[in-house]
């Protein structure tokens, strides 16, 4: 039989064992949604990029007595985007807090090449935060804004803060203001307990969503970020839930006889991929959410599961063994196509679109281990990009410029995030516990 600690630690064949799982039990009402301050990810830094922008970010100026520090909060930021290296406060010798007061000079002489200044102001209830973002080699003021936020969410506000700076320097959507979705494990063999919980995307508001005896397994958010879909065995056989993060409620969407895994929504919301064994070997199916009716797309004798939708919804990866050993291949809907994309290796799963749909990430199996690998879809070029060695997991950043992943660090499951050109990386343990299944948000607003 296959263990609780087995499942966890498993590859992704261990799935096919997990109906043997005996019954659990399952507590929702008193820890749904609160504040777990023990499960708060704290962000390290383990890799910077050789070709990050020289930015400064200067301490606000305050009013009152905020409870952040939101140039901290930016700083932080913008360093683990892998984007910017930004300057340490103890070489900052100037404190201007508006457009008005900078000597761009100053900034000229320590190679900063982007300049944040801005003052935080405590209103009635909430806070004002002003801020100004400057262009030292073109000596010019390349945003002044204003984020009014109530007094709990000061983070929020600098996250939001963020999210315009790195759009206005990269042209790219920040995603700061996201959150991740994952499992935690604590205690040993049979007396082990999951949580599944969700957090800004930088680890920090942890709040639990689930707590169960039993795995948790493949959390995935719905498109508008609302909801999550996922594994759970609570009850004698693995079944799929769709629950609402904010109200906790949820429903039962499958549990047949045999596999229920590796749930997946379509980019509209309307329908869920999912893997199932009820007529057999694991296949693809899909699932109508509004009328519960399924479609089959697979048919094989080997094991087809971990469906990922393309962005325009037309086709989906999965990962089969029908060529002997795990690789990925694309589900044309409407014509029933089916290719094979990978090639390099005997082992390529977990296959994640870029949200272009030009890309795939995916765990690749190289002579160093089990990596996080980038696969370009035209070219059929793989790229690995993490440094580590027992990868799981990928989940893509709604804006395409990171990757999360569950990996190992001292014996224990944790996160780490890459830059999607491998050039810079952090990782995201947690205080106790195993922890594993990462899933990014999608943008929410």
């Amino acid at each position: 039989m296959l263990t609780k600690t087995g499942l966890w630690k498993g590859t992704w064949s261990a799935l096919w064992l997990a109906s043997l799982l005996s019954k659990s039990t399952i507590l929702i009402s008193a820890l749904l949604m609160s504040s777990m301050a023990h499960a708060n990810l704290t962000i390290e830094i383990t890799r910077g990029s050789d070709q990050a922008l020289p930015i400064a970010v200067v301490p606000f100026a305050t009013e009152g007595a905020p409870s952040e520090d939101v140039a901290q909060i930016i700083q932080d930021n913008l360093e683990r985007s892998g984007f910017f290296s930004p300057l340490e406060r103890n070489a900052i010798f100037e404190s201007p807090d508006q457009a008005e007061d900078v000597q761009f000079g100053t900034w000229r002489s320590l190679d900063v090449r982007y300049l944040v200044v801005g003052r935080v102001t405590e209103t009635g209830g909430g806070y004002r935060i002003e801020y100004d973002l400057m262009d030292v080699s073109g000596q010019r003021q390349m945003l002044g804004e204003t984020i009014t936020a109530e007094s709990g969410n000061l983070r929020g506000a600098a996250h939001l803060a963020s999210d315009q700076i790195f759009e206005a320097i990269t042209d790219i959507r920040g995603a700061f203001s996201t959150r991740i979705a994952y499992v935690t494990a604590e205690g040993v063999g049979n007396a082990m307990q999951f949580g599944l919980y969700v957090a800004d995307a930088d680890g920090r508001n942890s709040q639990q969503v689930l707590t169960s005896d039993e795995p948790i397994l493949s959390p995935d958010w719905s498109p508008d970020g609302r909801k999550l879909a996922y594994v759970s065995f609570e009850t004698e056989r693995p079944a799929i839930y769709i629950q609402e993060v904010d109200s906790g409620r949820r429903v039962r969407a499958t549990s047949f006889e045999g596999l229920n895994s590796a749930p997946a929504w379509s980019p509209d919301g309307r329908k869920l991929a999912m893997s199932l064994s009820k007529d057999g070997q694991p296949d693809i199916y899909v699932m109508d959410i509004a009328n519960r009716s399924f479609e089959r797309l697979t048919q094989s004798n080997s094991i087809d599961t971990e469906p990922d939708w393309a962005p325009d919804g037309r086709s989906l990866l999965f990962t089969s063994d029908r060529s002997g050993a795990p690789q990925i291949y694309r589900y044309t809907l409407g014509s029933g196509e089916t290719q094979r994309l990978t090639f390099t290796g005997d082992y390529n799963a977990r296959g994640r679109f870029s949200p272009d749909g030009e890309e795939l990430f995916l765990i690749h199996r190289s002579k160093q281990g089990f990596q996080v690998a980038r696969q370009n879809l035209e070219s059929g070029r793989l790229v690995v990009i993490s440094e580590t060695q027992r990868d799981e997991s990928p989940s893509v950043a709604p804006n395409g410029t990171m990757v999360i992943f569950a990996t190992q660090q001292g014996g224990n499951g944790v996160l780490s995030a890459v830059s999607a050109d491998g050039r810079s990386s952090f990782r995201l343990p947690s205080p106790q516990g195993d922890i594993r299944e990462p899933a990014w948000s999608p943008f929410l607003n």
